[in-house]
């Protein structure tokens, strides 16, 4: 089931009465209410994984016990099962087409030729998340940072909950757990919050996200039938693509949390707003980032053995992150271009330089410096979508091609004239400058003089571009 769907708007209403009005008395009911309505959110899709959700979520619920075992020779024995079998279920459904058609390859070269066997099935939804969802489980279980849960519908319920099953943010047992575990009562202020959260989250991917994407699928399908200055616009549409249909995501997820009285963690603080990429990666699919940064990088050393180490280990998790999101090379020649920005940053001790406050955190505008902090940030992450966008690592490379032989060669005059998309800017600006105006707290919609008449033109809006145009899924539900 898709956020912006009509389907979706009669479960999530649905939901909300059953929970808040017919079992608000029970914790243990409402707990089963919301784990019932996850699994049919999720079967709406294909309800044939959700043996696979069951079996994963079944697996870790037992793992967990073991691996708080005080024999440590045991609890790190079920540990690497967990891993073994999370990672196993990624290799089997995400990696294995990917590993065989490499295999292949590699050998043909001395010789050896074989037809691989695929396997012809679809992706499932959310499985890169879910799958996070256990390690992280079982990993703070064997760190003695969280007990086993005894009860297996929470535990089922942490991993299932609805709002963030199929595309994040990845949550924290230790965030999540003790919400599911205590009785929440209704609060009119947080429902009102979750409500504007979904407005704007529905305005960003429907009207934004899905608008650019009708440019973006144009260029990048047959970019030798554009000029130079049409692809860089084409570029710039997709960042904003990506994020307003990403962020908006996040938003409905974390406004439909807060209807049921959960907090989720956040997922994006404003990322075309960082000075840095160390910056950028703090803001942009932070649950993520923190999770490779809690799992993976601190337990190889973190930075704390030496630059080279420091190096290494911010190599391999730029890297994976690449491949988490797709079995493909040109992912990991994109997560090997932010780690190529990044370790400039980090040999010379920047990295964390801009971590506590925001740009113009105390004023309307930018300095000059901060402005082309940010424009170089942003052209830097511009160029690298290319690579996450473009199908193949040969498409990205004849994207790039097409648009600087283009720029170079043709009268400058003549490609700005003669550019496609030049509309794609009516819908950038907008969400440019809702953002700068929220930029303090992303969580919360600003209270603001003319709030009422925002909230209405957005809705009208929201309700124009759901009822006349067609909206794609989420991006972020091919991973």
């Amino acid at each position: 089931m898709l956020f912006n769907t009509f389907d979706y708007f009669i479960f999530l209403p649905v939901v909300f009465a059953l929970y808040w009005f017919v079992f608000n008395k029970s914790l243990k009911w409402q707990n089963i209410v919301i784990l019932i309505a996850s699994y049919f959110f999720y079967g709406w899709w294909n309800w044939k994984f959700l043996g696979l959700l069951g079996l994963s979520t079944l697996l870790d619920y037992y793992y967990g016990f073991f691996v708080a075992s005080p024999n440590k020779r045991k609890a790190k024995l079920f540990l690497w099962l967990s891993v073994l079998n999370n990672l196993g279920i990624l290799a089997v459904f995400k990696y294995y087409n990917f590993f065989i058609t490499e295999f292949e390859s590699a050998i043909s070269v001395f010789g050896i030729h074989f037809t691989p066997w695929l396997l012809k099935i679809a992706l499932p939804v959310g499985i890169s998340f879910y799958t996070f969802h256990g390690m992280s489980y079982v990993f703070d279980i064997y760190r003695g940072k969280l007990k086993p849960i005894q009860n297996f519908v929470e535990y089922a319920l942490f991993v299932a909950f609805f709002p963030l099953l199929v595309a994040g943010p990845i949550e924290r047992a230790n965030h999540l757990l003790p919400q599911i575990q205590t009785k929440r009562f209704f609060n009119y202020q947080q429902a009102v919050e979750g409500c504007r959260l979904i407005l704007w989250g529905l305005f960003k991917k429907i009207v934004i996200a899905d608008s650019l994407a009708v440019e973006v699928n144009q260029m990048y399908d047959a970019p030798e039938n554009y000029n130079g200055i049409s692809l860089v616009i084409g570029m710039l549409a997709f960042s904003f693509q990506i994020y307003g249909d990403f962020s908006g995501y996040s938003d409905i997820a974390m406004g439909s949390a807060k209807l049921l009285g959960f907090e989720l963690l956040s997922n994006f603080r404003f990322p075309y707003f960082s000075r840095d990429i160390a910056e950028f990666w703090r803001r942009w699919h932070i649950s993520l980032s923190s999770w490779f940064k809690d799992y993976v990088y601190i337990p190889l050393g973190g930075s704390k053995e030496g630059k080279f180490k420091a190096f290494r280990n911010t190599i391999v998790i730029f890297l994976l992150s690449g491949f988490w999101h797709g079995a493909s090379w040109n992912f990991i020649v994109w997560g090997g271009i932010h780690a190529c920005g990044f370790l400039p940053l980090l040999f010379l001790d920047r990295n964390r330089k801009n971590v506590s406050d925001i740009v113009a955190q105390d004023s309307h505008l930018p300095t000059w410096k901060e402005l082309g902090q940010m424009l170089m940030t942003f052209g830097f992450v511009t160029i690298a979508w290319v690579f996450f966008r473009a199908h193949t690592l040969t498409d990205a490379v004849q994207y790039l091609n097409q648009m600087c032989s283009s720029l170079l060669n043709d009268n400058l005059y003549e490609n700005l004239a003669n550019a496609k998309g030049k509309r794609i800017f009516l819908f950038i600006i907008p969400l440019l400058l809702g953002d700068w105006y929220f930029r303090r707290n992303e969580r919360q919609l600003k209270q603001f003089r003319f709030q009422y008449l925002f909230y209405f033109v957005t809705t009208l809006v929201v309700l124009y571009y759901f009822l006349n145009a067609k909206s794609d899924s989420f991006i972020y539900f091919q991973f």
